[in-house]
């Protein structure tokens, strides 16, 4: 089983939503209730790397970690993804023992919950995922989105875990009980590390499920030392959602 599938040139097209233009079953007439119907076809085209683990075919399900990548990796060339984070690590040999999925954002845009919403739930009908142990991490601009995501489908994961990002703290109170792992660099100039402070104080205040790890000397880059780390895979792993908690 190769490493890597779907590689370079991978890509999922999603029809979002069946909406062309407002068209009325007949012409509108004043003073009366009539019938009509409005379309319109929107199309999501979603690059994207995928790992499986070297013994795939022996298990019925697997955990899946999904990987948000920072601003500097956008575009339609996925080599940019694999610059930082887990795709790097894979590139240069590192086993994983879950399915890995690391999409890539297009140029000038911003991760949007609502499109991985319907590439996390291709992937759950293509692959052999376990629907209880859905893990999501990014770094900065994926650390935001990782924050987003959750806040948008609060019962879709096992854990998060947002480097170097941020959110809105009152969008907390959605995943209160949702295990999450969040990592800053004390010195970070780029995204302050008071952005990552209080989402961990939103989630500390409504009893939130939540670790928090500072590099005090680390600036923007505290992704690789956190990546690095195989304390991180380990604590995932343990991370389990219920049957019910799992329902998208």
């Amino acid at each position: 089983m190769k490493k890597l599938l779907l590689g370079a040139r991978s890509a999922i097209v999603i029809v979002l939503c069946s909406f062309s233009s407002i068209a009325s079953l007949k012409a509108a007439e004043a003073g009366k209730q009539q019938e009509a119907v409005f379309e319109k076809v929107v199309k999501v085209q979603i690059k994207y790397l995928i790992y499986l683990p070297d013994d795939y075919a022996k298990q019925d399900s697997w955990p899946l970690m999904i990987f948000l990548h920072g601003a500097g990796e956008r575009g339609d060339h996925l080599d940019r993804v694999k610059v930082h984070g887990p795709p790097k690590l894979i590139a240069a040999g590192r086993k994983f023992p879950f399915l890995v999925v690391s999409p890539q954002c297009p140029k000038d845009k911003w991760w949007d919950p609502r499109e991985l919403r319907e590439l996390l739930d291709d992937l759950v009908e293509k692959y052999k995922i376990d629907r209880n142990r859905i893990y999501l991490t990014g770094l900065s601009m994926g650390g935001f989105g990782a924050w987003a995501w959750a806040a948008e489908q609060p019962r879709r994961f096992a854990a998060i875990v947002p480097i170097c990002g941020g959110g809105d703290p009152e969008k907390t109170r959605r995943f209160g009980q949702l295990p999450v792992w969040v990592f800053h660099g004390g010195k970070d100039p780029v995204v302050r590390i008071e952005q990552s402070e209080k989402m961990v104080e939103a989630l500390k205040k409504n009893g939130g499920n939540v670790k928090f790890t500072v590099y005090p000397d680390a600036g923007h880059d505290s992704w690789t030392e956190a990546y690095d780390d195989p304390k991180l895979y380990e604590w995932l792993l343990e991370q389990k959602r219920s049957d019910e908690a799992a329902k998208p």
